[in-house]
């Protein structure tokens, strides 16, 4: 199914509250996470010492919260379009919560729900609350509100 495209804010705001949908599974591989750790420089052996991680209480290695947290756009452009304003910028985000850990070579996948729309001097925030699951674990793997801020 294409993604569902919001061609001005009036659309947004009548979404508020609305789930986007689901979108596909996405593997975490070991490859993935030590790009990850290559560019970020976060090199913490619970990510990348997959011997050691193996004699953890994790039983191998993790996923960073933070990979988890930068795959937002991705499932977005798989779920939806803002295709409103001169400008679309990643304004930032809320709240951003790590409740479980993602076991590296699972499976991830997000759930978005348009949260507000706030009218500010530059325009409007869109706030989209996440819930990202993994296959397997009970609880979500990340929680976060990403905002974007469209210019009229």
């Amino acid at each position: 199914m294409p993604p569902r495209v919001f061609r001005d804010i009036a659309e947004v705001e009548a979404a508020v509250g609305e789930d986007l949908g689901t979108t596909g599974w996405v593997e975490v591989s070991q490859p993935t996470v030590d790009a990850f750790a290559e560019i970020t420089g976060d090199h913490q052996w619970i990510h990348v010492d997959v011997e050691r991680a193996a004699r953890s209480a994790f039983g191998g290695t993790i996923a960073h919260g933070h990979l988890t947290l930068a795959m937002l756009p991705a499932f977005a452009a798989q779920l939806y379009a803002l295709e409103t304003g001169s400008a679309r910028l990643n304004y930032g985000l809320g709240e951003v919560r790590f409740p479980a850990p993602v076991p590296v070579g699972s499976k991830v996948r997000g759930t978005p729900r348009i949260r507000e729309v706030r009218q500010v001097p530059a325009g409007s925030q869109v706030v989209v609350r996440w819930t990202v699951e993994a296959d397997g674990v009970e609880r979500p793997v990340c929680v976060a509100e990403s905002i974007t801020l469209v210019i009229p």
